[in-house]
Protein backbone atom coordinates (compact mmCIF):
# COMPACT_ATOMS: atom_id res chain seq x y z
CA UNK A 1 0.00 0.00 0.00
CA UNK A 2 1.35 3.46 -0.61
CA UNK A 3 0.66 7.25 -0.41
CA UNK A 4 -2.21 8.66 -2.63
CA UNK A 5 -0.64 10.28 -6.22
CA UNK A 6 -2.82 9.00 -9.03
CA UNK A 7 -6.04 6.41 -9.32
CA UNK A 8 -3.63 3.56 -9.93
CA UNK A 9 -0.80 3.27 -7.22
CA UNK A 10 1.21 -0.34 -7.20
CA UNK A 11 1.39 -1.99 -4.44
CA UNK A 12 4.54 -1.37 -1.63
CA UNK A 13 6.37 -5.03 -1.14
CA UNK A 14 6.94 -4.68 2.63
CA UNK A 15 9.74 -7.44 2.56
CA UNK A 16 12.10 -4.30 1.46
CA UNK A 17 10.82 -2.59 4.85
CA UNK A 18 10.25 1.22 3.27
CA UNK A 19 7.63 2.58 1.15
CA UNK A 20 8.91 3.83 -2.71
CA UNK A 21 7.72 7.12 -4.87
CA UNK A 22 5.21 5.65 -7.56
CA UNK A 23 6.56 6.85 -11.42
CA UNK A 24 4.12 6.99 -14.09
CA UNK A 25 6.26 4.23 -16.88
CA UNK A 26 6.73 4.87 -20.38
CA UNK A 27 4.20 2.49 -22.84
CA UNK A 28 6.02 -0.05 -23.61
CA UNK A 29 6.44 -1.42 -27.62
CA UNK A 30 5.56 -5.22 -27.82
CA UNK A 31 6.13 -6.01 -31.92
CA UNK A 32 3.37 -3.73 -33.34
CA UNK A 33 2.68 -0.73 -31.19
CA UNK A 34 -0.44 -1.63 -29.11
CA UNK A 35 -2.79 0.38 -26.90
CA UNK A 36 -2.07 0.20 -23.70
CA UNK A 37 -4.83 1.04 -21.25
CA UNK A 38 -4.64 3.31 -17.87
CA UNK A 39 -6.68 3.09 -14.94
CA UNK A 40 -8.94 5.66 -16.63
CA UNK A 41 -9.76 3.72 -19.73
CA UNK A 42 -13.62 2.01 -19.22
CA UNK A 43 -12.97 -1.67 -18.74
CA UNK A 44 -13.11 -4.73 -21.31
CA UNK A 45 -12.88 -7.65 -22.24
CA UNK A 46 -9.08 -8.81 -23.30
CA UNK A 47 -7.43 -5.42 -22.47
CA UNK A 48 -3.62 -5.61 -22.58
CA UNK A 49 -2.01 -3.53 -19.70
CA UNK A 50 1.73 -2.87 -20.21
CA UNK A 51 1.29 0.46 -17.65
CA UNK A 52 3.86 0.00 -14.71
CA UNK A 53 0.49 0.72 -12.05
CA UNK A 54 -2.38 -0.07 -14.86
CA UNK A 55 -5.37 -1.31 -14.02
CA UNK A 56 -8.82 -1.96 -15.35
CA UNK A 57 -12.07 -3.10 -13.95
CA UNK A 58 -13.73 -6.62 -15.26
CA UNK A 59 -17.21 -8.29 -14.34
CA UNK A 60 -18.04 -4.73 -13.34
CA UNK A 61 -16.79 -5.58 -9.83
CA UNK A 62 -13.10 -6.38 -9.76
CA UNK A 63 -9.64 -4.40 -10.85
CA UNK A 64 -6.88 -5.96 -12.52
CA UNK A 65 -4.00 -4.62 -11.87
CA UNK A 66 -0.52 -4.65 -13.68
CA UNK A 67 1.98 -3.72 -10.18
CA UNK A 68 5.02 -3.95 -11.39
CA UNK A 69 6.98 -2.19 -8.76
CA UNK A 70 10.45 -4.40 -8.26
CA UNK A 71 11.95 -4.22 -11.80
CA UNK A 72 12.28 -1.88 -14.38
CA UNK A 73 12.11 -5.16 -16.74
CA UNK A 74 8.80 -4.71 -19.20
CA UNK A 75 5.76 -6.32 -17.64
CA UNK A 76 2.26 -6.61 -19.19
CA UNK A 77 -0.88 -8.40 -17.88
CA UNK A 78 -3.93 -8.87 -20.48
CA UNK A 79 -7.09 -8.64 -18.40
CA UNK A 80 -9.88 -11.06 -19.89
CA UNK A 81 -13.75 -11.67 -19.07
CA UNK A 82 -13.59 -13.58 -16.04
CA UNK A 83 -9.48 -12.74 -14.63
CA UNK A 84 -6.12 -11.88 -16.47
CA UNK A 85 -3.06 -13.42 -17.85
CA UNK A 86 0.19 -12.43 -17.38
CA UNK A 87 1.53 -12.03 -21.29
CA UNK A 88 4.68 -10.73 -20.94
CA UNK A 89 7.42 -10.80 -17.54
CA UNK A 90 11.23 -9.85 -18.62
CA UNK A 91 13.92 -9.48 -16.09
CA UNK A 92 14.17 -11.37 -13.04
CA UNK A 93 15.11 -10.63 -9.65
CA UNK A 94 17.09 -12.57 -6.38
CA UNK A 95 15.00 -15.41 -5.15
CA UNK A 96 16.37 -14.09 -1.62
CA UNK A 97 15.06 -10.91 -1.44
CA UNK A 98 11.35 -9.18 -2.62
CA UNK A 99 9.69 -10.82 -5.78
CA UNK A 100 9.42 -8.20 -9.12
CA UNK A 101 5.62 -7.70 -9.28
CA UNK A 102 2.29 -8.60 -7.76
CA UNK A 103 -0.12 -9.06 -10.93
CA UNK A 104 -3.80 -9.86 -9.30
CA UNK A 105 -7.10 -9.15 -9.20
CA UNK A 106 -9.18 -8.02 -6.39
CA UNK A 107 -12.40 -7.19 -4.66
CA UNK A 108 -12.07 -3.82 -1.86
CA UNK A 109 -9.62 -1.20 -1.94
CA UNK A 110 -6.13 -0.38 -2.89
CA UNK A 111 -4.25 2.70 -2.07
CA UNK A 112 -7.33 4.62 -3.03
CA UNK A 113 -8.39 1.91 -6.06
CA UNK A 114 -11.79 0.55 -4.81
CA UNK A 115 -13.33 -1.86 -7.01
CA UNK A 116 -16.60 -0.73 -8.41
CA UNK A 117 -19.82 -1.25 -5.88
CA UNK A 118 -17.45 -3.17 -3.23
CA UNK A 119 -18.78 -2.74 0.22
CA UNK A 120 -14.97 -3.07 1.59
CA UNK A 121 -13.91 -2.03 4.16
CA UNK A 122 -16.31 -3.70 6.78
CA UNK A 123 -15.66 -4.48 10.23
CA UNK A 124 -14.59 -8.33 10.97
CA UNK A 125 -17.49 -8.66 13.08
CA UNK A 126 -19.88 -7.71 11.11
CA UNK A 127 -19.48 -10.28 8.33
CA UNK A 128 -21.09 -13.55 8.30
CA UNK A 129 -19.35 -15.18 5.23
CA UNK A 130 -17.03 -13.88 2.39
CA UNK A 131 -16.89 -16.67 -0.26
CA UNK A 132 -14.73 -16.79 -2.98
CA UNK A 133 -13.52 -19.11 -6.07
CA UNK A 134 -10.32 -19.21 -7.72
CA UNK A 135 -8.85 -20.66 -10.42
CA UNK A 136 -5.43 -20.92 -11.59
CA UNK A 137 -3.24 -21.57 -14.52
CA UNK A 138 0.45 -22.64 -13.91
CA UNK A 139 3.09 -22.63 -16.11
CA UNK A 140 7.09 -24.25 -15.97
CA UNK A 141 10.30 -22.53 -16.34
CA UNK A 142 9.70 -19.95 -13.66
CA UNK A 143 9.90 -19.24 -10.51
CA UNK A 144 6.86 -17.74 -8.68
CA UNK A 145 4.25 -17.92 -6.66
CA UNK A 146 0.31 -18.30 -6.94
CA UNK A 147 -0.79 -15.77 -3.70
CA UNK A 148 -4.57 -15.06 -2.46
CA UNK A 149 -3.36 -11.74 -0.21
CA UNK A 150 -6.16 -11.03 2.73
CA UNK A 151 -5.94 -7.47 3.88
CA UNK A 152 -6.70 -6.64 7.48
CA UNK A 153 -6.29 -2.91 9.87
CA UNK A 154 -7.57 -1.55 13.07
CA UNK A 155 -9.02 1.52 10.81
CA UNK A 156 -11.11 1.28 7.61
CA UNK A 157 -8.70 2.71 5.57
CA UNK A 158 -8.64 2.35 1.61
CA UNK A 159 -5.06 3.43 1.35
CA UNK A 160 -1.57 2.93 3.04
CA UNK A 161 -0.11 -0.09 4.37
CA UNK A 162 -2.41 -2.72 6.42
CA UNK A 163 -1.79 -3.75 9.61
CA UNK A 164 -1.82 -7.71 8.88
CA UNK A 165 -1.77 -9.69 5.56
CA UNK A 166 -2.73 -12.90 5.22
CA UNK A 167 -1.01 -14.86 2.46
CA UNK A 168 -2.60 -18.08 0.64
CA UNK A 169 0.34 -20.06 -1.46
CA UNK A 170 -1.49 -22.20 -3.62
CA UNK A 171 1.45 -23.00 -5.12
CA UNK A 172 4.98 -21.88 -5.43
CA UNK A 173 8.09 -23.14 -7.89
CA UNK A 174 11.87 -22.63 -6.96
CA UNK A 175 13.75 -21.48 -3.58
CA UNK A 176 10.98 -19.22 -2.36
CA UNK A 177 9.58 -18.88 0.58
CA UNK A 178 7.66 -16.68 2.74
CA UNK A 179 8.06 -13.57 5.45
CA UNK A 180 9.52 -15.14 8.86
CA UNK A 181 9.21 -18.47 9.89
CA UNK A 182 7.75 -21.92 9.88
CA UNK A 183 5.75 -21.91 12.71
CA UNK A 184 3.58 -25.01 12.52
CA UNK A 185 0.75 -26.52 11.03
CA UNK A 186 -2.60 -25.95 10.37
CA UNK A 187 -6.13 -27.39 9.02
CA UNK A 188 -8.25 -24.52 7.25
CA UNK A 189 -11.42 -24.99 4.81
CA UNK A 190 -10.85 -28.21 5.54
CA UNK A 191 -7.25 -28.44 3.96
CA UNK A 192 -3.89 -28.99 5.63
CA UNK A 193 -1.21 -25.89 5.59
CA UNK A 194 1.84 -25.21 6.46
CA UNK A 195 1.89 -21.75 8.75
CA UNK A 196 4.72 -19.22 8.72
CA UNK A 197 4.25 -16.31 10.42
CA UNK A 198 6.85 -13.22 10.36
CA UNK A 199 7.13 -9.19 10.20
CA UNK A 200 8.60 -7.23 6.96
CA UNK A 201 8.98 -4.11 9.24
CA UNK A 202 6.11 -2.61 7.72
CA UNK A 203 3.03 -5.37 9.17
CA UNK A 204 2.77 -8.49 10.42
CA UNK A 205 2.30 -11.27 7.67
CA UNK A 206 0.80 -14.89 8.13
CA UNK A 207 1.55 -17.57 5.16
CA UNK A 208 -0.61 -20.30 4.51
CA UNK A 209 1.56 -22.82 2.25
CA UNK A 210 -0.23 -25.75 0.74
CA UNK A 211 2.00 -28.59 0.39
CA UNK A 212 1.07 -29.59 -3.50
CA UNK A 213 -0.14 -27.34 -5.97
CA UNK A 214 -3.81 -25.93 -6.00
CA UNK A 215 -5.48 -25.34 -9.37
CA UNK A 216 -9.00 -24.53 -8.16
CA UNK A 217 -10.70 -23.98 -4.74
CA UNK A 218 -13.71 -22.30 -3.72
CA UNK A 219 -13.67 -21.47 0.41
CA UNK A 220 -15.15 -18.45 2.79
CA UNK A 221 -12.15 -16.14 2.93
CA UNK A 222 -13.39 -15.55 6.63
CA UNK A 223 -11.75 -19.03 7.69
CA UNK A 224 -8.41 -17.56 7.17
CA UNK A 225 -9.39 -14.19 8.94
CA UNK A 226 -10.75 -16.27 12.17
CA UNK A 227 -7.04 -17.64 12.23
CA UNK A 228 -5.28 -14.25 12.14
CA UNK A 229 -8.11 -12.75 15.06
CA UNK A 230 -7.08 -16.58 17.31
CA UNK A 231 -3.36 -15.74 17.02
CA UNK A 232 -3.64 -12.05 17.95
CA UNK A 233 -2.59 -10.86 14.60
CA UNK A 234 -6.17 -9.03 14.36
CA UNK A 235 -9.17 -7.98 16.33
CA UNK A 236 -12.71 -8.46 16.03
CA UNK A 237 -13.80 -4.32 15.35
CA UNK A 238 -10.40 -4.49 12.69
CA UNK A 239 -11.50 -4.45 9.17
CA UNK A 240 -11.54 -6.65 6.60
CA UNK A 241 -9.89 -4.01 3.64
CA UNK A 242 -9.29 -5.79 0.21
CA UNK A 243 -9.52 -9.39 -1.45
CA UNK A 244 -6.40 -10.30 -3.68
CA UNK A 245 -5.12 -12.78 -6.30
CA UNK A 246 -2.53 -13.13 -8.20
CA UNK A 247 1.37 -14.19 -8.48
CA UNK A 248 4.77 -12.95 -7.23
CA UNK A 249 7.07 -13.74 -10.05
CA UNK A 250 11.03 -13.97 -8.90
CA UNK A 251 11.73 -15.31 -12.73
CA UNK A 252 10.37 -15.14 -16.20
CA UNK A 253 6.20 -15.81 -15.42
CA UNK A 254 4.70 -15.11 -18.57
CA UNK A 255 2.03 -17.84 -19.13
CA UNK A 256 0.79 -17.59 -16.07
CA UNK A 257 -3.05 -17.16 -15.34
CA UNK A 258 -6.21 -16.13 -13.07
CA UNK A 259 -8.55 -18.21 -15.19
CA UNK A 260 -11.23 -16.56 -12.94
CA UNK A 261 -12.42 -14.99 -10.04
CA UNK A 262 -15.09 -14.25 -7.22
CA UNK A 263 -15.17 -12.92 -4.38
CA UNK A 264 -18.62 -11.00 -1.92
CA UNK A 265 -18.48 -10.47 1.71
CA UNK A 266 -21.71 -11.04 2.88
CA UNK A 267 -23.08 -8.89 6.44
CA UNK A 268 -24.36 -11.15 9.37
CA UNK A 269 -22.04 -11.18 11.87
CA UNK A 270 -22.70 -9.55 15.59
CA UNK A 271 -21.12 -6.41 14.64
CA UNK A 272 -21.67 -3.07 13.51
CA UNK A 273 -22.75 -3.56 9.82
CA UNK A 274 -21.87 -1.13 6.40
CA UNK A 275 -24.73 0.55 4.64
CA UNK A 276 -26.42 -1.88 2.75
CA UNK A 277 -25.37 -2.57 -0.36
CA UNK A 278 -28.81 -2.17 -1.76
CA UNK A 279 -31.37 -4.17 -4.45
CA UNK A 280 -29.31 -5.46 -8.05
CA UNK A 281 -30.48 -3.16 -10.60
CA UNK A 282 -31.51 -4.93 -14.14
CA UNK A 283 -30.44 -1.99 -16.62
CA UNK A 284 -29.73 1.10 -15.63
CA UNK A 285 -28.76 4.79 -17.56
CA UNK A 286 -26.15 7.62 -15.90
CA UNK A 287 -26.09 11.46 -17.88
CA UNK A 288 -22.96 13.10 -16.33
CA UNK A 289 -23.17 16.46 -16.92
CA UNK A 290 -20.00 18.89 -15.85
CA UNK A 291 -19.92 22.25 -15.63
CA UNK A 292 -15.56 22.87 -15.70
CA UNK A 293 -13.29 25.70 -15.13
CA UNK A 294 -9.58 25.97 -14.77
CA UNK A 295 -8.67 23.74 -11.95
CA UNK A 296 -12.37 23.03 -10.69
CA UNK A 297 -15.39 21.45 -11.79
CA UNK A 298 -18.68 20.28 -10.80
CA UNK A 299 -21.00 17.72 -12.10
CA UNK A 300 -24.23 16.81 -11.76
CA UNK A 301 -25.22 12.77 -12.56
CA UNK A 302 -28.43 11.83 -13.23
CA UNK A 303 -29.18 8.06 -12.28
CA UNK A 304 -31.88 6.09 -14.45
CA UNK A 305 -33.81 2.58 -13.74
CA UNK A 306 -34.20 1.59 -16.76
CA UNK A 307 -34.90 -1.71 -15.63
CA UNK A 308 -38.45 -3.23 -14.35
CA UNK A 309 -38.07 -3.88 -10.49
CA UNK A 310 -37.35 -1.07 -8.27
CA UNK A 311 -33.75 -0.62 -6.67
CA UNK A 312 -33.95 0.14 -3.08
CA UNK A 313 -30.18 1.72 -1.57
CA UNK A 314 -28.04 2.63 -4.58
CA UNK A 315 -24.80 2.53 -4.70
CA UNK A 316 -23.14 4.43 -7.97
CA UNK A 317 -19.10 3.32 -9.09
CA UNK A 318 -16.96 4.93 -11.18
CA UNK A 319 -13.31 5.16 -11.56
CA UNK A 320 -12.12 9.53 -11.39
CA UNK A 321 -9.51 10.17 -14.17
CA UNK A 322 -6.11 10.54 -12.91
CA UNK A 323 -5.58 14.24 -11.23
CA UNK A 324 -9.17 14.50 -10.09
CA UNK A 325 -10.09 14.76 -6.85
CA UNK A 326 -14.26 15.09 -5.24
CA UNK A 327 -13.50 17.96 -2.46
CA UNK A 328 -17.55 18.21 -1.55
CA UNK A 329 -20.89 16.26 -2.46
CA UNK A 330 -24.34 16.57 -2.30
CA UNK A 331 -27.62 14.21 -2.79
CA UNK A 332 -25.53 11.10 -1.78
CA UNK A 333 -21.63 10.35 0.20
CA UNK A 334 -18.61 9.96 -2.22
CA UNK A 335 -16.00 8.14 -1.15
CA UNK A 336 -12.95 7.78 -1.28
CA UNK A 337 -11.62 11.68 -2.41
CA UNK A 338 -9.90 9.74 -5.86
CA UNK A 339 -9.98 6.80 -7.19
CA UNK A 340 -12.58 4.27 -7.95
CA UNK A 341 -15.46 6.06 -6.17
CA UNK A 342 -18.60 5.17 -5.00
CA UNK A 343 -21.74 7.64 -4.58
CA UNK A 344 -24.28 6.12 -1.81
CA UNK A 345 -27.84 7.20 -1.30
CA UNK A 346 -28.95 8.83 1.28
CA UNK A 347 -31.98 8.42 3.56
CA UNK A 348 -34.67 10.60 1.57
CA UNK A 349 -33.64 9.52 -1.65
CA UNK A 350 -32.39 5.37 -1.61
CA UNK A 351 -35.49 4.48 -4.17
CA UNK A 352 -35.16 4.53 -7.68
CA UNK A 353 -38.28 3.79 -9.03
CA UNK A 354 -38.96 1.47 -12.92
CA UNK A 355 -38.33 4.46 -15.11
CA UNK A 356 -37.71 6.87 -12.30
CA UNK A 357 -33.84 8.37 -11.64
CA UNK A 358 -32.41 9.78 -8.80
CA UNK A 359 -29.77 12.81 -9.01
CA UNK A 360 -26.33 13.80 -6.82
CA UNK A 361 -23.82 16.22 -7.61
CA UNK A 362 -19.88 16.85 -6.50
CA UNK A 363 -17.40 19.55 -6.66
CA UNK A 364 -13.96 18.62 -7.85
CA UNK A 365 -10.33 19.50 -8.85
CA UNK A 366 -8.17 18.77 -11.87
CA UNK A 367 -4.75 18.87 -13.05
CA UNK A 368 -4.22 18.70 -16.78
CA UNK A 369 -6.77 18.04 -19.33
CA UNK A 370 -10.28 17.58 -17.71
CA UNK A 371 -11.56 14.08 -18.78
CA UNK A 372 -15.09 12.76 -17.84
CA UNK A 373 -15.42 9.03 -16.14
CA UNK A 374 -16.10 6.15 -18.56
CA UNK A 375 -17.84 3.62 -17.04
CA UNK A 376 -20.71 3.50 -14.37
CA UNK A 377 -22.38 0.62 -12.12
CA UNK A 378 -25.65 0.73 -10.33
CA UNK A 379 -25.22 -1.59 -7.18
CA UNK A 380 -23.02 -3.90 -9.38
CA UNK A 381 -24.55 -3.64 -12.78
CA UNK A 382 -22.68 -1.50 -16.04
CA UNK A 383 -25.18 1.32 -16.49
CA UNK A 384 -25.63 2.97 -20.28
CA UNK A 385 -23.95 6.18 -20.56
CA UNK A 386 -25.37 8.88 -21.68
Amino acid sequence: MKTFLHPTRHRVRRRLGALRTAATAALVALGSLTALVTATEPARADTLICDQYGSTTIQGRYVVQNNRWGTSATQCVTATATGFELTRADGSVPTNGAPKSYPSVYNGCHYTNCSPGTNLPMRIDAIGSAPSAITYGYVGGAVYNASYDIWLDPTPRTDGVNRTEIMIWFHRTGPVQPIGSPTGTATVGGRAWEVWTGSNGTNDVISFVAPSAISSWNFDVMDFVDQAVSRGLAGPSWYLTSIQAGFEPWQNGAGLRVDSFSSAVHAGGTGPTDPDPGTPATACRVTYTPNVWPGGFTTDVKVANTGSAPVDGWRVAFALPAGQSVTHAWNATVTPAAGTVTATSTASNARIAPGGSQSFGFQGTYAGTFARPGQFTLNGTACAVG
